[in-house]
């Protein structure tokens, strides 16, 4: 069972926040929040904020031992961005963008991909193996 995490509306670029996110994708939970509290990036604290939410979800709401877990799903999308003006030479007006993310983070049992992968492969071989049915053969009639 995946459980999940948000924060919207963080101040942080989604490009630097994609950065950090995809470091801790796949890892154990532990490791995952070693590596954040040690990695020297504006976006980690988020992150690891978020971490800590989907872990606490986890264990608070579902009852779930985290010893085992690993980050499953980790993605950020882009938030709304705001839009400011800084003046430039002689009466002009830059613009500047101020970009929003959203960052999710799904913490879940390991789950083995070769094995599921396997298991996907005998199913389709499976379901695409011809089917023979044995019928008798039908003789043309005579034409008298």
């Amino acid at each position: 069972m995946n459980v999940k995490a948000t924060a919207k509306f963080i101040r942080i670029a989604p490009r630097k926040t994609r950065l950090v996110v995809d470091l801790v994708r796949g890892l154990p939970v532990e490791q995952a929040r070693r590596q954040l509290m040690f990695l020297q990036k504006v976006a980690a604290e988020s992150v690891l904020k978020v971490l800590n939410s989907a872990i606490a979800n986890a264990q608070n709401n579902f009852d779930l031992d985290i010893s085992d877990f690993v980050v499953t799903e980790a993605f950020v999308d882009g938030g709304p961005t705001i839009k400011r003006y800084q003046p430039r030479a002689h009466g002009r007006a830059g613009l500047v963008r101020k970009k929003m993310s959203h960052i999710t983070i799904a913490v879940g049992p390991k789950v083995d991909k070769k094995k599921i992968v396997r298991d996907e492969v005998k199913i389709k071989e499976k379901a695409l193996k011809p089917k023979i049915k044995k019928s008798k053969a039908v003789e043309p009639e005579d034409k008298k």
